[in-house]
């Protein structure tokens, strides 16, 4: 005979398709173990590694809507000017650099390939004075590199060789010089990297023929972008370099960009090895402004630190001058002498494009 009791009567039958109620719970407690190892395992930078207020990451490039098919990504086409970070190639020491595969690998998609100064024949460029332009292994590999959508410039003068302009004294034969030198590799950018002080001759001609060759340009309906790699100390650009800007650009040349060489100190200081930097750019950036007739010239001024060492920037260092090109919204970053290590590179890459 059945028992009667007030208790409700919590057996009742299950829905179909419910599960017992043991494996629920037992599954709640699989899936929460199996979330926190999961998070455990996860690479240091995504448990906040590069946590910071200054932290700057790469910038995801947004996927359009979902598709069905796969398609093969169609080349991205060069863009004609230096954005983002920017690797330097010593194109005449280093005649194994693969710039396409090299993009692949960090991402990069400017490359600037150097250096072009005067051969034993005073109007002839050539890589590093002694190589024809045409026999460099590096720029004969610019093609793969276009079609993938990177690009890369072509730097003349350089810490040593003769500087071309001082070099060819005719304004016709330089012209000539510089412009199949840009037709050989159908360049849209160039950069005059000038260490030495040069006499007002040489500059008044350099400044000539680049003002020549962006007419043409302009005539064609191609671009020519310019700039001049210039040294930089606390006090900013030496008074010689601003002259000779002031000079290009009076006659008739336009200066897209000032790109300063900034040794950084293997001994940081108090403030760090990127505070001196910081306070170099900052003096020049007054200096480039009048040289180039603006009230303010952030955006044409590009960063390229000078490292004795691959452990010069470390990733936090790295992050900070990722955040002061982009704070200050700089034209482009670089570095030269030690080669960055492949992950700082991607991450440059990332947070300055």
């Amino acid at each position: 005979m059945p028992v009667a009791t007030d208790r409700p009567d919590t057996r009742r039958t299950r829905e179909p398709g419910t599960p017992p109620r043991p494996l629920v719970v037992l599954a709640s407690i699989l899936l929460a173990t199996g979330t926190g190892t999961a998070i455990w395992l996860l690479p240091p930078r995504a448990q906040g590694e590069w946590a910071a207020a200054d932290r700057i990451e790469p910038r995801a490039t947004p996927s359009g809507p979902a598709s069905t098919t796969t398609a093969e990504p169609s080349p991205t086409p060069a863009v004609a000017r230096p954005s983002g970070f920017v690797t330097f190639v010593d194109a005449v020491r280093e005649p194994r650099f693969n710039l396409s595969r090299e993009a692949r690998r960090s991402q990069v998609r400017w490359f600037t390939l150097g250096h072009l100064t005067a051969g034993q024949k005073g109007c002839v460029p050539k890589w590093g004075g002694l190589q024809e332009q045409g026999g460099n292994p590096v720029a004969n590999r610019l093609a793969p590199l276009r079609a993938a959508g990177g690009n890369a410039g072509l730097a003349f003068g350089g810490p040593t060789g003769r500087e071309l302009a001082s070099a060819c004294s005719d304004l016709a034969r330089l012209t000539a010089a510089y412009r199949r030198a840009i037709g050989a590799f159908d360049a849209t950018y160039i950069d005059f990297e000038v260490h030495a002080p040069t006499g007002e001759a040489t500059v008044l001609r350099r400044a000539r023929a680049i003002a020549a060759l962006q007419r043409e340009a302009a005539r064609e309906g191609r671009s020519l972008t310019v700039s001049f790699t210039l040294p930089v100390t606390r006090t900013g650009l030496s008074s010689g370099d601003q002259a000779m800007l002031r000079a290009t650009r009076s006659a008739g040349a336009e200066i897209a960009a000032v790109n300063l060489l900034a040794p950084v100190d293997s001994v940081p200081g108090s403030g760090g090895r990127l505070r001196p930097i910081a306070s170099a750019v900052r003096a020049a950036h007054p200096q480039i402004a009048r040289s180039l007739g603006e009230s303010a010239a952030w955006n044409r001024i590009a960063l390229t630190p000078v490292l004795a060492g691959s452990g010069d920037l470390t990733r936090l260092e790295a992050r900070r001058l990722a955040a002061f090109t982009s704070r200050n919204h700089l034209a482009w970053l670089s570095t030269r002498g030690a080669a960055l290590s492949p992950g700082i590179t991607r991450f440059l890459t990332g947070a300055t494009r």
